[in-house]
């Protein structure tokens, strides 16, 4: 008999006795059981075995047993829930619950942190939402920049602490001329399936992301010789190690890529591997053949809550990531908080090549009407105080580029405009509301359409778009990290008119084929905003909840942490 079958019976006996030590017989407990006398007089002592319940057979005809229970049987549905928690198994332990994602929450809490299993260090950690893709060479939000710098590497790597491009697959370069670079690769380097990496990977992974305007460069690559990669550029550019150093050029398994798999569990060469990945939790494992120092931590599960769940933990002597990526509901006095501003912020994306804002005066209506400061009373109404925001008036913490005035505005004679917002993200709906109630004061009407991370940055039908509500997470100060979020994919090109897109692809080559000129990013920021091609919002908070029991953490610009570098040191 299965342990949850003896629990089910065991809960059939509770509920007829009423948790009551009581005086029966065995062919009463029969009855209950829907068993014959033998069988029953088995279970009872399986039950006993447990725990559970003692049971004392009469010595004598007539007379009754004795019947005392031990546990209760709400006692037991703990127990097993607990254990399914334990084991990852969420989603039968909130049917057993009832769905009450609150009480779920409050046992997963006991779950999560630090521990030692079998001298293994395990940390865990929640999360509001799934991934469902960790595929590098697709759009990536703020957290998935980070899992991918644990699952894959690059021919290079921008230095977290220094900023500084260093080796990563490729343990040397050169630039044969500005418009011919040429990689050697490390040897012997393994995927986390047990393969080689290849000059083949290599060459695949980098061809996928070519359309991209970011790598557009890249005319040709080849292979010369075993383990040595050559580019061949359009045009000169003097910092091409530091192109290939951004996620997106993370090198893949050109074999692994082709299943149909390969988006929830990839197959890199990084510290980590994908060990599972469902819709209520991540599981990474340390990557063993690892080229580089093999990871301090041996597992990784992030376990996935909804927003209403995450607000009932609290911090468990570990760390919380982002909890949502902008709620405070996990961050409480008592713990050390890593904080600082995200180098990015939430902002809209006005449609200036086809949509109302193509109208000049819609888009001059639209930038002055609509900042964070005049977003505000609304968004008090709807309990925005739970989250960490700042009013941005730039892209990027310290910039000044949004004009504030008090000159009343008239919107143009339309009335009706369509927002999308990215889904799965519990601000935006409250953004979009906020945004939906002042426009309705100048009389005009706004749908609000909730689409996939991937449509925001890759759009299509861009016609029946006006506006985008989107968040930017650029994950470094350097100057040019701008690039790689303008130029990856299309949400920036598909909605300005194309020949100021050229323009800032003009200037980004003029950038790269000069060795000594700093990139003027800010320009770029201050460019977007005074045109209203952009209108900055919020900024929000990241950074990681410190306990006792990890050592060597440090937050990273997106707001989690190095997980192969954190460990627990033993208790002696």
């Amino acid at each position: 008999m299965s342990r949850q079958h003896l629990q089910t019976q065991f809960s059939k006996i509770y509920t007829y006795f009423e948790g009551k030590d009581s005086d029966t017989n065995l062919e009463t407990m029969a009855e209950i059981f829907s068993c014959t006398r033998r069988n029953a007089r088995m279970v009872l002592a399986k039950m006993s075995e447990q725990g559970w319940l003692s049971w004392e057979p009469a010595v004598g005809r007539g007379k009754q047993s004795r019947l005392c229970f031990h546990r209760s049987d709400t006692d037991l549905q703990m127990k097993r829930v607990r254990d399914w928690v334990k084991e990852g198994k969420l989603d039968a332990a909130l049917e057993e619950l009832n769905n009450d994602a609150a009480k779920l929450a409050r046992l997963i809490q006991e779950q999560l942190g630090v521990s030692t299993q079998e001298g293994r260090q395990i940390i865990r950690l929640p999360y509001y939402r799934a991934f469902p893709s960790l595929n590098p060479s697709k759009p990536l939000r703020r957290s998935e920049q980070h899992l991918v710098t644990q699952i894959f590497n690059g021919l290079t790597r921008i230095n977290e602490s220094t900023e500084c491009i260093e080796p990563d697959l490729a343990h040397h370069w050169e630039a044969i001329t500005p418009s011919h670079w040429r990689f050697y690769l490390r040897p012997a380097v393994r995927f986390h399936d047990g393969s080689l990496l290849s000059v083949d990977d290599v060459i695949w992974s980098l061809e996928s992301v070519q359309n991209n305007a970011y790598f557009s460069n890249i005319k040709h690559i080849a292979a010369p010789a075993e383990n040595v990669v050559d580019f061949v550029l359009h045009k000169p550019d003097c910092r091409f190690a530091d192109t290939l150093a951004v996620p997106q050029a993370s090198i893949q398994s050109k074999q692994a890529a082709g299943t149909k798999e390969a988006d929830r569990f990839p197959i890199g060469t990084g510290p980590y591997r994908v060990a599972e990945n469902n819709d209520r939790q991540l599981v990474l494992k340390a990557h063993d053949e690892y080229f580089g120092f093999r990871a301090l931590t041996d597992e990784i599960e992030i376990w996935v809550l909804d927003s209403a769940a995450m607000c009932y933990l609290q911090p468990s002597a570990s760390l919380d990531p982002t909890a949502l990526e902008s709620r405070q509901g996990a961050l409480h006095s008592g713990t050390n908080e890593r904080l600082e501003l995200d180098e990015g912020c939430n902002y809209l994306l006005l449609n200036r090549r086809n949509g109302i804002a193509k109208d000049p005066e819609w888009a001059a209506y639209i930038s002055q009407r609509v900042s964070s400061l005049m977003l505000l009373p609304h968004l008090a109404q709807k309990g925005i105080g739970e989250y960490r925001l700042t009013n941005a008036y730039g892209l990027i913490p310290g910039w000044i580029h949004t004009a504030i005035s008090s000159v009343t505005v008239s919107p143009p004679s339309q009335r009706h405009l369509r927002l999308v917002h990215q889904a799965d993200n519990p601000l935006f709906p409250l953004l979009a509301d906020a945004l939906k109630d002042m426009l309705a004061e100048d009389g005009i009407a706004l749908q609000i359409d909730a689409v996939s991370y991937e449509e925001i940055m890759q759009p299509r039908n861009t016609k029946k778009i006006d506006i985008w509500l989107c968040g930017m997470s650029l994950g470094s100060k350097r100057r040019d990290a701008i690039l790689p979020w303008m130029m990856n994919f299309e949400h920036i090109s598909a909605a300005m008119p194309e020949a100021e897109f050229a323009e800032l692809v003009s200037a980004m080559d003029d950038w790269r084929s000069t060795a000594d000129m700093p990139f003027d990013a800010e320009s770029v920021g201050r460019k977007l905003v005074t045109s209203a091609q952009l209108v900055p919002m919020f900024h929000i908070w990241l950074g990681v909840v410190e306990g006792r029991d990890l050592e060597d953490v440090a937050s990273n610009k997106v707001g989690w942490f190095d997980f192969k570098a954190v460990w627990r040191k033993p208790e002696l």
